[in-house]
């Protein structure tokens, strides 16, 4: 359907029933859930008051602003892109397609790597950094540290830095277009990364909404999913600290053969972490020196 043979100046409960009917018949699975959010976004009103209000009449401006952002669900646009943001660690920041939507997994190494640094004032590089995150999460946590997020697109590094004004955090962070294998001249207390580790395979077998709007240079690892890890944890060996602190994450089912790397690296494991699923998602090792 185009916006234009939609109907206008309707009432919330019969855009809803519309907005459910577009999505499902073009197989969004939360349907529900997307059309109740993308209208909460227009009228902007928390969604559990726009589901007290049922009998409303909404205006036609309203209604076809709704039916633009809806119809953009329906060819699987990720929610976070049509709204320009998504909330981690409690904060709200920033995406768009330049950089990688921020995922709940995520967090669990947000929750251990702050533990293990409380109330220490740690220097910090975040390797492919994106919407920078990992790294403002971290010293959002931790009001002694610092850090340094790179990556190889130029566009991620302009979403971060956008992300560490909104977030007040420009003085403690710095973000630079680099990849992992050129020269940095500090020494790190923790390195962060989420690198690419997607298989060709996987990549291929990916939900259309990541396939088709997620940046792929963020989701390609190589044929075997751990060409960039490799990098990370070689690079790693120069540029931490003595007793420097490692946190990788990782694909499903990697974790054993990131664990040989990082011991024929000189890492001592210290944790996995594993995600809601009890998969292992996260490596958090130690350099022995």
């Amino acid at each position: 359907k185009q916006v234009r043979d939609l109907p206008s100046e309707v009432k919330i409960n019969e855009l809803i029933k519309t907005g459910y009917k577009i999505l499902k018949q073009n197989l969004v699975s939360t349907y529900q859930l997307d059309t109740e959010l993308i209208l909460s976004n227009v009228l902007n009103k928390p969604r559990e008051k726009i589901l007290t209000e049922f009998n409303k009449d909404i205006s036609e401006e309203l209604v076809q602003n709704f039916y633009k952002l809806l119809l953009r669900r329906a060819r699987k646009e990720p929610i976070a892109y049509i709204f320009r943001e998504k909330e981690f660690w409690s904060k709200k920041f920033f995406v768009n397609n330049d950089t990688l939507i921020p995922r709940p997994e995520t967090e669990l190494m947000i929750e251990k790597t702050s533990k293990y640094f409380y109330g220490k004032k740690p220097f910090i590089l975040d390797a492919g950094t994106g919407s920078g995150c990992i790294l403002l999460s971290l010293l959002k946590e931790n009001q002694k540290s610092r850090g340094i997020g790179i990556d190889i697109s130029n566009k991620a590094i302009k979403v971060a830095k956008n992300n560490a004004n909104k977030l007040g955090l420009s003085t403690r962070s710095k973000f630079y277009k680099r990849s992992i294998d050129e020269t940095l001249n500090n020494k790190f207390d923790l390195i962060v990364s989420n690198p690419p580790y997607l298989t060709s395979s996987q990549i291929k077998n990916l939900p259309q909404d990541i396939k088709k709007y997620e940046p792929r240079i963020a989701l390609k690892g190589g044929n075997d999913g751990l060409d960039v890890i490799k990098k990370v944890i070689y690079k790693s060996k120069s540029i931490l600290k003595k007793k420097g602190m490692l946190a990788l994450e990782i694909g499903n089912g990697q974790h054993l053969k990131v664990i040989k790397i990082l011991k024929s690296n000189n890492f001592r494991k210290v944790l996995l972490v594993k995600d809601y699923q009890d998969n292992v998602r996260c490596i958090i090792s130690v350099l022995e020196n």
